[in-house]
Parts: structure tokens; C-alpha cells; sequence
């Protein structure tokens, strides 16, 4: 009776483990989150599952994250470098906040604070909540602001 030996094959890694492998996310949180927001791209098909098994030699694309936490940072930005108008050093003021994105758009080019003041409450983006530069004025209107 003879018998052969069992092949051993190498299991092929989990997509979430190989992105952060690869220097693609921070974390297999964050990649797993990549995935689901179908940001990754394996040999050109989007990835929609974090455990799915990867060849070695796959080629995985990661879709560039927005630079801005909403378009009003891109609108901004846009504007600022149409009008040449600098922000650094500045203390601004970003009235009707909501997630932020003039806020994030005033820090990245440069603001020294940026009071952040909307009717709202809970939209503002954790990132810049918790960034000490930004003061956050939620359930205020501006009308009745009277000293910043």
C-alpha cells in the first residue's frame, strides 16, 4: 500500500491582513473599513469582502481617501487659491460648520484656530473635534454671537 504525502499549500492571506502587510491601512480595522466602502481594487475587480483570500502576486488598488471631511473643504480650498487669500497664522471663523469641511480646509492650510459655530449638534467630524485648534460652538446661532 503506498500512499502520498498531503501537498501542502500555504493558505493565501486575508485581504485586510495583506493591505496592512503592504503599508495599504493603518490597521485591519481600517482596512476592513476600506473594503466595505468598496475603496479597494484586487487585479482591477472591487474587493467587498475584508477575509477574502489574496495570491501573493495580486495587484490591490486603494482608492485615494478624500482630502476634506465634506466638498465644502474642496469648494474652499478652491476659492482660497483662486483669491490668493492666505490663512496662516489666522483665527477664523466657520459659521454653519456641520461636518466641517471649511474647518478642515482652514487647519490643513495653516489656521492657528478655527471657532466652529453651527445650530447643530453632533455633526461635526470627531477628527476636528478633537484637534485643540478648533473651538466648537454647537447649538449656537450666530446671530447671537456677541464676542469670540
Amino acid at each position: 500500500m503506498t500512499t502520498t504525502p498531503a501537498r501542502r499549500t500555504r493558505a493565501r492571506p486575508r485581504l485586510d491582513v495583506t493591505l496592512v502587510e503592504r503599508g495599504l491601512a493603518p490597521s485591519r480595522e481600517r482596512a476592513r473599513a476600506l473594503v466595505l466602502a468598496r475603496d479597494v481594487r484586487v487585479d482591477g475587480e472591487v474587493a467587498t469582502r475584508p477575509a477574502q483570500p489574496v495570491a501573493g502576486d495580486a495587484a490591490i488598488e486603494v482608492r485615494e481617501p478624500p482630502p476634506f471631511v465634506s466638498r465644502g473643504g474642496e469648494k474652499l480650498a478652491h476659492a482660497l487659491d483662486r483669491t490668493g487669500i492666505d490663512v496662516r497664522g489666522l483665527r477664523c471663523l466657520d459659521v454653519g460648520a456641520s461636518t466641517g469641511g471649511f474647518t478642515d480646509c482652514l487647519l490643513q492650510r495653516g489656521a492657528r484656530e478655527v471657532v466652529a459655530v453651527d445650530v447643530g449638534y453632533g455633526q461635526l467630524a470627531q477628527r476636528l473635534r478633537d484637534d485643540p485648534r478648533v473651538e466648537v460652538r454647537e447649538r449656537t446661532n450666530a446671530r447671537t454671537l456677541e464676542a469670540l
